[in-house]
């Protein structure tokens, strides 16, 4: 899966590379200045790395709600949340945001799952009126986030962020074209996500990232992002967590589960595992003893035995140190904590 913004990340002499199942740019420019603008401007960033579906009919609501992890049903006209999608054993099949609409449901999960996630939700589907269409095709998005991205998101539409709370969304124009707006974070900072049809993303793209340019801010790649997600501590789906992983083991039940809404699938392991107190397994943050990142998938140790593994790291322009994301065995998580790799010391944060 491409980009519909590639001719433009092209033009601007992006170096791309493939994450989440589809091409984007991994840098405009140098780590540092993307990351400084990030911080202290605005950035501009590429996020179609979704696959975007939508559910109508009167049954849209108690259908979704019975399938994933979150309490839907709670979700008002205009507002979101997360979820996840899970297989009967509570494995984690996909990441879902979830956003209600005036006469639908907008769900993203990845383009890595798409077929998987959309085939899944349709075997749900047996005397419910609901109808799931794949939208993946049609829309596409792009973020604005930093300390500077509200005022250039009022420039653009008028809409005021500071009154938005996160994933509360609106259907309006942006430079003559219908959009949904989106109070969202990825790195933790003030942001918003733009969804539009692929046909005119483009010229968004253009006009935002002008805008951007006016208030000292730049284009910033997925390297940049990685590092700043990570410094933030929000882990990345299929990376961090997958279908390998159960929520509580990937420390998203305070995220993406709810314990009072009832049944849906999966949900009887998590609740037993919940009330048993412990997961043998965690996903921990970790600084490491290098300023080179590990790779996904190597080997924690203590005393020469196996008790983990990496599956995220960067460099932390605000350290100058490696930082990522692992699962470690309950006996060796604990904060503070001293782990070693093949090629140093990791330290559970």
């Amino acid at each position: 899966m491409e980009t519909p913004l590639l001719n433009k990340h092209r033009a601007a002499h992006a170096q791309l590379a493939e994450y989440h199942g589809c091409l984007l740019p991994e840098k405009f420019s140098d780590l540092q200045t993307e990351y400084r603008a990030a911080k202290e401007t605005l950035a501009i960033f590429d996020t179609n790395w979704h696959a975007i579906f939508s559910l109508s009919g009167p049954d849209r609501v108690r259908y979704l709600n019975a399938v994933v992890s979150n309490d839907i049903k709670s979700v008002g006209e205009a507002y979101g949340t997360r979820a996840l999608l899970l297989n009967p054993q509570g494995h984690i099949l996909a990441e879902l945001e979830v956003y209600a609409l005036a006469e639908k449901l907008l769900v993203r999960t990845h383009a890595s799952v798409r077929e998987r996630t959309f085939a899944t939700l349709d075997k749900y589907i047996i005397m419910d009126d609901v109808t799931l269409e794949d939208l993946t095709d049609q829309l596409g998005s792009f973020a604005v986030e930093g300390p500077q991205a509200g005022t250039v998101v009022a420039q653009a539409c008028g809409l005021a962020l500071k009154g938005f709370s996160e994933f509360a969304n609106a259907e309006l124009p942006i430079d003559g074209v219908p959009c949904h707006l989106v109070r969202r974070s990825h790195f933790g900072g003030i942001g918003a996500e733009i969804i539009a049809p692929r046909e005119h993303l483009g010229l968004l793209w253009q006009s935002m990232h002008a805008r951007v340019h006016a208030a000292h801010g730049t284009s910033i790649g997925m390297a940049t992002l990685n590092a700043l997600r990570l410094e933030a501590g929000i882990p990345w789906f299929p990376g961090d967590f997958n279908d390998t992983v159960i929520p509580l083991e990937a420390w998203l039940e305070t995220t993406h589960v709810s314990f009072t809404k009832g049944c849906y699938t999966g949900q009887e392991i998590v609740e037993r595992v919940r009330s048993r107190g412990h997961v043998n397994r965690r996903r921990v943050l970790l600084t490491f003893s290098g300023e080179a990142a590990p790779a996904p998938g190597t080997k924690l140790r203590v005393a020469g035995a196996e008790v983990g593994y990496i599956t995220s790291a960067a460099v932390s322009p605000a350290s100058g140190k490696a930082i990522g994301m692992g699962y470690v065995r309950r006996e060796h998580n604990a904060a503070g904590s001293v782990l070693e790799f093949d090629g140093g010391t990791a330290i559970v944060a």
